[in-house]
């Protein structure tokens, strides 16, 4: 991958340069996107099976977009490599059915456990190369993802 394009992906076309919270913004972008995308897919487990797949395909291509950025930057981690955020955020609301609230829950869930980083979160954070700057918000999305398809299931959703 070419560094220019690696650079356009990692930041989301220049989103991971926007000052303060640049992830929270990523975030906030990738939600109404996943929206989207459900719909479009026809809505369901149809839809969310869809965006669980495209969430895992931005996964694969961030974490070579960040390798390469990251060498490039000479940074282990680059702040502005926020397309982990989208695969993240996609994955948390893969989980969720289409409604408003559901996806503020997966929204604010996922925030919250890629901000705070409990374990084993912290963990995958310490991973080397592009894999290691993607795995920590793929995992807070699954957690995330977890627990909107839990208070789904308890009707709290």
């Amino acid at each position: 991958m070419n560094s220019a394009l690696a650079r356009n992906l990692a930041t989301l076309f220049g989103i991971g340069f926007v000052k303060p919270a640049s992830g929270t913004v990523a975030s906030i972008v990738s939600v109404p996107i996943a929206a989207l995308i459900v719909w479009a897919c026809g809505g369901a487990s149809a839809g969310r099976g869809v965006l669980l797949l495209c969430g895992l395909a931005a996964f694969a291509i961030g974490a070579v977009a960040c390798d390469v950025y990251a060498r490039e930057t000479g940074k282990t981690d680059p702040s502005e490599c926020v397309i982990d955020e989208l695969a993240g955020q996609w994955i948390a609301c893969a989980f969720a059915p289409l409604n408003f609230w559901a996806y503020a829950v997966a929204f604010i869930a996922f925030r919250a456990l890629d901000i705070a980083k409990p374990w084993p979160i912290r963990r995958l954070e310490k991973l080397h190369g592009g894999f290691g700057i993607m795995a920590d918000d793929v995992a807070a999305g699954l957690i995330a993802g977890f627990i909107v398809a839990a208070l789904t299931h308890w009707g709290i959703l």
